[in-house]
């Protein structure tokens, strides 16, 4: 049965979720942005709000909710605030779904309940500056020594690396048998060895925690291998599917939160002796621009339903991704040219949002990977 209605308990969540973002959110978000840095004060009202572990079973400590909810929360974080967005999303799409997919049971009691009642933060380290769309080209290693890998390489654009507890990092074990001679790890922050960089100064999500991982003889012990050798490449494609979801429900969020900011202005904005929202094609281009976003939310929600009935959510989430992240760019985009010269200027939120809204067409799979995914399988 197709159902376009939240639950009662979605609906609630939805509500706390607004609640907190307008709360929380909404005052430090334009200084975050400014400053270039994550709240370590807003992290902590996140951990006990339940946000880090919305998806996860209460078996591990998490909140028991689908994933529906989780895209819920990433839009209404989003709206406000990208940078917010994607430390939730990392930590939870990315870091947590390795752990929770794929470890041993002893491995997800002694890594994932932390992370997901609220006691850790987590972070994904894949890219390399030699290997982002193409993880093939992973070349970090790990050796056996004993008990304990040795591993050594460097990874880039680590998202919440700079206060990350626990990392997941991708190294290769096999250097003869390509995507099969990967595996991950689990890593704690305060192994020797382990080096992180001041963040990566960038365009859009500021105030996102985004630094270079160094790792220099990092002794990581044998226990702390996921699933074995070689299947490091299938964890890391998995949890990138996944992830995908939560960044086109971030995509909706930043379209949403600066469409709403622009009609807010246009019905106060006064020019030619009436407010611009009473011109027709300020009325058009708001309205093509709702049934966009519109549409990219429903299949954000098709592919979190796909992904909690357990069916092969993977092209619909690429899809979702691909759809929703350039709405999320043409929308932002407007909404500068509708607020004009303000637009224009950092007092007003819309310019964030649209330095913001590029990095969903980059991140977790560009868009171009993502036309490979939806195409192939259509080719198949």
């Amino acid at each position: 049965m197709v159902e376009f209605k939240l639950t009662k308990e979605q609906l609630l969540a939805q509500q706390m979720f607004k609640d907190f973002a307008e709360t929380e959110i909404k005052p430090i978000a334009r200084d975050m942005d400014e400053t270039e840095e994550f709240s370590m004060e807003l992290l902590e009202k996140m951990k006990k709000f339940g946000l880090m572990g919305i998806p996860y079973s209460k078996e591990y400590g998490g909140e028991g909710a689908d994933v529906l909810t989780y895209t819920l929360c990433m839009e209404e974080m989003s709206k406000l605030d990208a940078s917010t967005g994607i430390t939730i999303s990392v930590h939870t799409s990315l870091c947590c779904s390795c752990i929770n997919d794929f470890a041993s049971e002893e491995q997800k009691q002694k890594f994932l309940r932390p992370l997901v009642d609220g006691s850790k933060v987590g972070c994904f380290g894949l890219t390399e500056p030699g290997a982002g769309t193409d993880a093939s080209g992973v070349k970090t290693n790990a050796v056996l020594d004993g008990d304990e890998y040795i591993l050594n390489g460097q990874k880039v654009f680590t998202t919440n690396s700079g206060f990350a507890d626990t990392f997941i990092i991708f190294a290769v074990t096999d250097k003869t048998a390509g995507t099969r001679g990967m595996s991950a790890f689990i890593v704690d922050r305060n192994t020797p060895g382990l080096e992180v960089s001041k963040n990566i100064p960038r365009m859009g999500i500021r105030a996102a925690s985004n630094c270079e991982v160094a790792l220099v003889d990092v002794r990581v012990p044998k226990e702390n291998l996921i699933a074995g050798e070689g299947k490091g490449y299938k964890i890391a494609m998995s949890a990138l599917a996944g992830g995908r979801i939560g960044i086109g429900a971030q995509s909706v969020g930043i379209a949403q939160g600066a469409l709403n900011e622009a009609i807010a202005y246009v019905k106060e904005r006064k020019q030619f002796g009436k407010p611009i929202s009473k011109f027709q094609n300020t009325q058009f281009l708001i309205a093509e621009l709702q049934v966009k976003i519109d549409a990219a939310r429903l299949m954000v929600w098709r592919a979190a339903k796909s992904k909690d009935d357990h069916e092969n959510y993977a092209p619909l989430a690429a899809a979702c991704k691909l759809f929703a992240s350039d709405v999320a760019v043409e929308v932002t985009r407007a909404a500068v040219q509708l607020l004009g010269g303000y637009g224009y200027s950092r007092e007003y939120p819309v310019e964030r949002m649209y330095r913001d809204a590029k990095i969903t067409e980059i991140y977790e799979g560009t868009s171009e990977a993502m036309k490979m995914i939806v195409g192939g399988g259509l080719l198949r």
